[in-house]
C-alpha cells in the first residue's frame, strides 16, 4: 500500500512510520511536512513537477495543524479535485472531538484516528477501506441487465 504521511511534528511522523512497518501491511510510506507541499506530489508541481508519474498514494494519513496549509485545506483540496477524490483520506490529529470528527467526515475524510497512530489503527483503517471498496465493488441491487428471457 501507497501512504502519504502528511505530518509536521518529526516524533509523531516516527511514530506513524513505526506503526505503519509494526502493521505489516507491506506500506510504502512518503512523508511530508506540510499541506502546501502534500499538495504538490499530489498534483505534481513544484519540486514534484518533473519527478516520475508514478501512481498517486492509495491512502493520504492527514494531521490537521499544519504549517502554510491546514489539513481542512487540504482535505477540501482533495476532496473537490477529480483525480484525487477517490483516495481515502484519514485523519490523524490529537483533538479527536465529537465536532472535530463530524467536520472531517462531513468534508469526505474516510475516518478520524487520535495520534499516536498505532498497529491496531492500521488494522482497522485496513478493515474499514477493504469494506468501504467491497461496498463499492457490488452492484446495486436492481441494476445491470435484466435476467435472460425478460
Amino acid at each position: 500500500m501507497r501512504v502519504l504521511l502528511v505530518e509536521d511534528n518529526p516524533d509523531h511522523a516516527e511514530l506513524a512510520q513505526r506503526a505503519l512497518r509494526d502493521w505489516g501491511g507491506g506500506a510504502t510510506v512518503h512523508w511530508v511536512r506540510d499541506g502546501e507541499e502534500a499538495l504538490d506530489l499530489l498534483c505534481r508541481r513544484g519540486r514534484y513537477a518533473d519527478g516520475p508519474g508514478g501512481p498517486h498514494p492509495e491512502l493520504v494519513l492527514l494531521d490537521i495543524k499544519l504549517p502554510k496549509m491546514s489539513g481542512h485545506e487540504v482535505l477540501g483540496q482533495i476532496k473537490s479535485d477529480e483525480k484525487l477524490r477517490a483516495i481515502p483520506v484519514v485523519i490523524v490529529t490529537t483533538s479527536v472531538s465529537e465536532n472535530e470528527v463530524a467536520k472531517c467526515l462531513g468534508m469526505g475524510a474516510s475516518q478520524c484516528v487520535a495520534k499516536p497512530l498505532r498497529p491496531a489503527d492500521m488494522v482497522e483503517i485496513s478493515a474499514r477501506l477493504n469494506a468501504a471498496s467491497s461496498a463499492e465493488a457490488e452492484p446495486a441491487a436492481g441494476s445491470g441487465r435484466p435476467p435472460d428471457g425478460a
